[in-house]
């Protein structure tokens, strides 16, 4: 497996399997860049309707240009995609269903609150072939143990404290960072290092350089 960090929640997934190589973006988003010229894609998965987590013009002009990709989403972040019903999947969380190729297990619920004065919205983590997981905005935890997890790093709805207890909870082989775009560059260090720090020392946090795949 090879994994490519676009910036902020944008990943690439590069699966290599028995039969054939998979290939899966998660979160195309405003803060996210480099993932625009992708080609050959064989998933889209979009957690929630945020911005950041769905720029529609981007993602819009991606999928034209990868025209047998599918696209899994929630029903909070299908309207704007409606121009690809013949390739999209409205999920919803408890969803067990193969799309693109590849076993995806849906789970989440609720995007994390950032105050109760702001309404809430919905939010999709993704179980990705049984062994990465990228829970979106929240700290819903896997539904099994997984392999690889992406980690919020930071973010208005949460505080480090909670990243720590999450990689802590879903003790994974590889923690790697994201969901950093909004901290200066010093305090995406600090909370790299701290997450580095009080991990369990059997969790490797791997932080990814942008754009650069990594085998893992």
């Amino acid at each position: 497996m090879k994994i490519t960090h676009y910036g902020h929640a944008c990943v690439l997934i590069e699966i290599v399997g028995t039969t054939a190589d998979r290939r899966v973006l998660i979160d195309p988003g405003t803060y996210s860049n480099g993932f625009e010229e992708l080609r050959d894609l064989d998933l889209v998965l979009i957690t929630h309707a945020h911005p950041d987590h769905l720029d529609l013009a981007r993602t819009t002009a991606l999928l034209d240009r990868n025209p047998k990709a599918r696209i899994v989403v929630g029903a909070d972040a299908a309207e704007g995609l409606d121009a690809y019903a013949a390739v999209r999947v409205v999920a919803e969380p408890g969803d067990r269903l193969t799309a693109g190729g590849v076993e995806l297990h849906v789970t989440g619920g609720e995007h994390a609150c950032i105050h109760p004065d702001l309404p809430t919205s919905r939010n999709n983590g993704y179980l990705i072939a049984g062994t990465v997981f990228h829970p979106g905005d929240a700290f819903d935890l896997p539904p099994g143990p997984v392999d690889t997890l992406f980690v919020p790093a930071g973010g208005p709805w949460m505080k480090l404290q909670e990243s720590i207890d999450f990689v802590r909870a879903v003790a994974p082989r590889i923690a790697i960072p994201i969901h950093q775009a909004g901290l200066a560059p010093a305090h995406q260090n600090m909370h790299h290092h701290l997450l580095s720090t009080l991990a369990p020392a059997d969790i490797e946090v791997v932080v990814l350089e942008p754009t650069i795949a990594r085998a893992l």
